[in-house]
């Protein structure tokens, strides 16, 4: 997977309670709505760097990718993705894939971000990294459906 440090949103970005992801990429001024997943397939990939903790292991991590008008994302932010409300058990552990999938065709305004929503927290650590890419990594190893003698 190849990764351009203009494309990563959180790079082992700490989260404890509702946040923005610490890159908010600029798309330009010009035209004021442009179509990102249109053509080849472009990829948002988010997921748990270092394990997240939280005292009553109830909390609940939910992860859009939001384009706004503003860098902040707080004017009317646009969600064009969301992960929905993940358990805790879900995004706590090390490496955890909490999304790898492509961003959906339409309209994005001039900033993008990734907003990580925090409920029944706070956490009381967890680092996440999320970033665009043209090619995820997908491949998995199985075991063989065979013996050998």
């Amino acid at each position: 997977m190849y990764l351009d440090a203009q494309n990563v949103f959180s790079d082992a970005q700490a989260v404890t309670s509702t946040a923005i992801s610490s890159n908010v990429i600029d798309l330009g001024a010009t035209p004021t709505l442009r179509d990102l997943g249109a053509g080849e397939p472009v990829y948002l990939v988010v997921l748990t760097h270092t394990a997240a903790t939280d005292s009553g292991s109830d909390a609940t991590l939910t992860v859009t990718l939001e384009s706004d008008s503003t860098e902040n994302l707080a004017t009317s932010a646009t969600v064009h993705l969301s992960t929905g409300a993940l358990a805790f058990a879900t995004f706590s552990p090390d490496k955890a894939v909490l999304y790898a999938g492509p961003i959906p065709s339409g309209s994005y305004e001039r900033y993008l971000g990734v907003r990580y929503t925090v409920a029944s927290g706070p956490l009381t650590a967890g680092n996440f990294d999320a970033f665009l890419t043209r090619d995820i990594s997908a491949w998995r190893a199985y075991p063989n459906n065979y013996t050998t003698a």
